[in-house]
C-alpha cells in the first residue's frame, strides 16, 4: 500500500484537476492528472496511470492511509477547501476514520455537519461509540436519528445497539421506547428479542422479560440464558433453576455462560447437590472450562464449604489467572483454612500472578486468623512494594468507594462512636454514594445502634430503593428502642408494599415483642413464619420465642416449647430461659437451665459463674462455694468484662 506521503502527493496534484484542466476535457468520475513537467511529474503520471478511478473510491483509500490524527485532520482540511465532502459516502467514511482513532468528538461534528445522513451512516456511527464503551453518547445518537433519519428506526442493527447501549447506561426508559419501536416495526428478530429480555431483567422489571421471552419464536441458547440470568440477577435462583430445566425439556444444548449461571444458581440456593450435577453436565456434554465457568464451579464449591473439592477442581486446571487463583485463596480464608491459603498464596507455580487488593486483604484476613503479626507485616510491605493496593492509573492510592465507606460505617458502629459515622454519612452524600442500598442499610445500621432514631428514620424515608434487609434494620432499630407499636407498624407497612419477610425482619419482630411483654403477638408473628412466609424457624427464633414466654413469667410453657423443638435447643435458648427464671425468682428451673449449659459447654467458666451467682442470689453459699472450687480445681477462669467510653462522644 501507497505510504501516506506518496498518496498525499497524488492528491494534491488530482485537487489541481479543476484549475489546471478545460472544462470541456474533464472528466468527473475520474482522476487526471495535468501534462505539464513539474517536479515529481513522471512519478505522478505512472501512477495516475494506474489510478484512473472515481473520486469516492479514491477517498475510500486516502482516508484510511491516514494512520495519525494530524494528517487525517490535514486531509480533511484539503478535501473541505476543494469541496470534495459532498457525498455521503466520504462523510461516512472520514466520521469511521476519526473514530477508529480515537477522536470522537470530531466524528460527531462530522455527522452533525451532515445534511441527510443515512441508516448507514448511523450504524458506523453508533458502532464505534459502542465499540468504546461510550454508551450514553450511544443513546444520545440514536435519539438524534430519530430526528434526522426517522426512516432507520426500524432497522435491527440499530436497534440491537441501541438497546445495549441503553442497558449498560441504565438508561432503562429509553430502552423501553425502543420497545414500542419494535412493536411498531412489526416485531424483531430473535438477535433484538434477547436484547430486550435483557434490558427488562437488568431494570428489575422481570415481568415483562418474561413476557418478551414468551414471543421469542425461535428460541436459542442465548435466548435462554439472558432470561436464566435476568432471574438471578433479581434474586430468582430458584426460577431460574426451573427455567434451566425447561431449557433441557426444549433440547436446548446449553453454552458455557448458561452452565455458569446455573452454578450461580446453586451457589445462591447453597444447593451442592445440584451443583455436582451441574458439574458432571459440564463434563458430560464437553462444555469448554473457561476462566467464567471455572470461577462459577470454585465459587459454588468454596460457598457450600466444600473447599477440598474446590481445590482438586483447581489442581486440574491446565491454566490458572489471578480471579482463579485469588478465588481458592478466598474459600480457604473464609472456611477456616488460613494456613492453607498462605500456603497457596506463596506457591511458586503461581509466582508469575500479580495480587490484587482482594489477594492481599485476604491473606491478611488469614494471616489475622492465625494470629501472625510478623507474616501479616510481611504481607503489607509485598503489597506496599506492588501495585495491588494502587489505583488503576498507578498514580497513588485509589479513593475510597462504596464498599469502604459500608465497612468504615460498619467500624463506627463497633465502635459507638457516631460523630465519626455521620462524617462518613457526609463523605457518602458528597460522593453520590447514598443511591446505594448498601451504603443506606449500613446508615441505618449505624444511628439504630447508637440510639439516633429520628436520623435513622430520614435516611430510610429518602430511600428510593428498599428491600428486605433494609426494612428489618429499620423494625430492628424501632426494637432498640422499645418502640414495639413502630416496629409491628413498619413491618405491617412492608408487607403492604409487597415486600418479601426474611429470616432477621421476624428476629427483630420477636426481639422487640420479648422486651415489651407482647406474648400474643410474638406467638402470632413466630406462627406465621412457616403457615404464611415459608420461612423454617432457626435456633435464634426459638431463642426469641422462649425469651418472649420466659420473661412474661410463663416458665413452664417455655420449658415445654423448648422440650418440643425439632432440633437440641443450645446455649442461646438455654440462656433466655435461664434470664426469666432469674427475673421471676424461679430457682428449680433456674438449676434446669444450668446444667443443661453445661452439658452442652462443660469447658465454659461462663455458665459455672452464673450457677454459682444463682446460688448466691438465694442466700445458698455453700453450693455457690463449691462451684467456685470446682472450677479452679478444673482451671476454668472466666475473663473479666470489658467496656470502652468515648468521652469526645458526648
Amino acid at each position: 500500500m501507497a505510504t501516506p506521503d506518496v498518496v498525499w502527493g497524488m492528491s494534491e496534484d488530482a485537487l489541481t484537476l479543476e484549475r489546471e484542466t478545460q472544462p470541456k476535457a474533464r472528466d468527473t468520475n475520474a482522476v487526471t492528472l495535468p501534462s505539464q513537467s513539474t517536479p515529481g511529474c513522471a512519478l505522478r503520471r505512472a501512477t495516475a496511470a494506474r489510478i484512473q478511478t472515481p473520486w469516492h473510491a479514491l477517498l475510500h483509500q486516502l482516508l484510511p492511509a491516514c494512520t495519525t490524527l494530524r494528517s487525517l485532520r490535514a486531509l480533511h482540511g484539503r478535501l473541505l477547501a476543494q469541496g470534495l465532502l459532498r457525498g455521503l459516502r466520504a462523510r461516512t467514511k472520514l466520521l469511521s476514520c476519526y473514530a477508529a482513532l480515537g477522536d470522537l468528538a470530531s466524528a460527531r461534528r462530522v455527522l452533525d455537519e451532515t445534511p441527510h445522513p443515512d441508516a448507514y451512516t448511523y450504524k458506523v456511527a453508533l458502532g464505534q461509540h459502542a465499540a468504546a464503551e461510550r454508551h450514553t453518547e450511544t443513546v444520545a445518537l440514536h435519539r438524534d436519528m430519530r430526528r434526522r433519519c426517522p426512516a432507520a428506526l426500524d432497522d435491527v442493527i440499530l436497534l440491537s445497539l441501541a438497546l445495549k447501549a441503553s442497558v449498560r447506561s441504565a438508561d432503562f426508559r429509553y430502552g423501553r421506547r425502543l420497545h414500542c419501536d419494535v412493536v411498531k416495526a412489526g416485531g424483531g428478530d430473535g438477535f433484538v428479542m434477547n436484547c430486550l429480555v435483557d434490558m427488562y431483567a437488568k431494570a428489575g422489571d422481570l415481568e415483562n422479560a418474561r413476557k418478551v421471552f414468551d414471543r421469542v419464536l425461535d428460541r436459542n441458547v442465548v435466548s435462554w440464558t439472558s432470561m436464566l440470568s435476568g432471574c438471578l440477577q433479581n434474586g430468582f435462583a430458584e426460577e431460574g433453576l426451573v427455567l434451566f430445566n425447561e431449557m433441557r425439556l426444549e433440547h436446548v444444548l446449553p453454552s458455557e455462560h448458561t452452565m455458569a449461571s446455573v452454578l450461580t444458581a446453586c451457589t445462591m440456593l447453597g444447593s451442592l447437590h445440584q451443583g455436582r450435577w451441574t458439574h458432571g453436565s459440564v463434563l458430560k456434554h464437553g462444555v469448554v472450562f473457561n476462566p467464567f465457568i471455572t470461577a462459577a464451579m470454585l465459587d459454588m464449591y468454596v460457598k457450600c464449604g466444600e473447599v477440598e473439592d474446590a481445590r482438586r477442581v483447581f489442581d486440574d486446571l491446565s491454566s490458572v489467572d489471578l480471579v482463579l487463583w485469588t478465588t481458592m485463596i478466598v474459600g480457604y480464608t473464609q472456611n477456616g483454612s488460613p494456613l492453607d491459603a498462605l500456603l497457596l498464596f506463596v506457591d511458586k507455580k503461581f509466582v508469575c500472578i500479580v495480587p490484587n487488593s482482594v489477594t492481599i486483604a485476604t491473606v491478611l484476613s488469614a494471616s489475622a486468623q492465625l494470629r501472625n503479626l510478623s507474616l501479616g507485616r510481611s504481607i503489607h510491605g509485598i503489597s506496599a512494594n506492588s501495585d495491588a493496593v494502587q489505583s488503576d492509573e498507578g498514580a497513588g492510592f485509589s479513593k475510597p468507594d462504596a464498599i469502604s465507606v459500608v465497612n468504615a460505617l460498619s467500624a463506627c458502629v463497633y465502635l459507638g462512636d457516631i460523630l465519626v459515622g455521620k462524617c462518613f454519612h457526609t463523605y457518602a452524600v458528597k460522593c453520590a454514594f447514598t443511591p446505594n442500598i448498601y451504603v443506606n442499610t449500613a446508615l441505618l445500621n449505624l444511628y439504630n445502634k447508637c440510639a439516633d432514631l429520628p436520623s435513622a428514620q430520614r435516611v430510610f424515608n429518602e430511600m428510593n430503593n428498599r428491600n428486605s434487609v433494609t426494612w428489618g434494620a429499620m423494625i430492628g432499630g424501632y426494637g432498640m428502642q422499645g418502640d414495639s407499636a413502630g416496629s409491628i407498624d413498619l413491618f405491617n407497612e412492608m408487607l403492604k408494599d409487597n415486600i418479601q419477610p426474611n429470616e432477621v425482619v421476624f428476629t427483630s419482630i420477636l426481639s422487640t415483642c420479648s422486651h415489651t411483654g407482647m406474648v400474643t403477638v410474638g406467638k402470632k408473628c413466630f406462627d406465621s413464619m412457616t403457615r404464611y412466609f415459608n420461612i423454617t424457624p432457626t435456633m435464634k427464633h426459638y431463642a426469641c420465642m422462649v425469651d418472649v414466654l420466659a420473661r412474661a413469667g410463663n416458665l413452664e410453657e417455655a420449658l415445654e416449647f423448648i422440650q418440643k423443638m425439632p432440633m437440641q435447643a443450645d446455649v442461646s435458648v438455654w440462656g433466655a430461659f435461664l434470664h426469666g427464671c432469674k427475673l421471676h425468682s424461679r430457682l428449680e428451673f433456674g438449676e434446669e437451665a444450668i446444667n443443661r449449659m453445661t452439658v452442652l459447654h462443660p469447658d465454659t467458666p461462663d455458665f459455672y459463674v452464673l450457677m454459682s451467682n444463682l446460688y448466691t442470689s438465694y442466700g445458698m453459699w455453700d453450693k455457690s462455694l463449691s462451684i467456685r472450687r470446682s472450677m479452679k480445681e478444673r482451671g476454668l477462669v472466666k475473663l473479666p468484662g470489658c467496656s470502652s467510653v468515648g468521652l469526645e462522644n458526648g
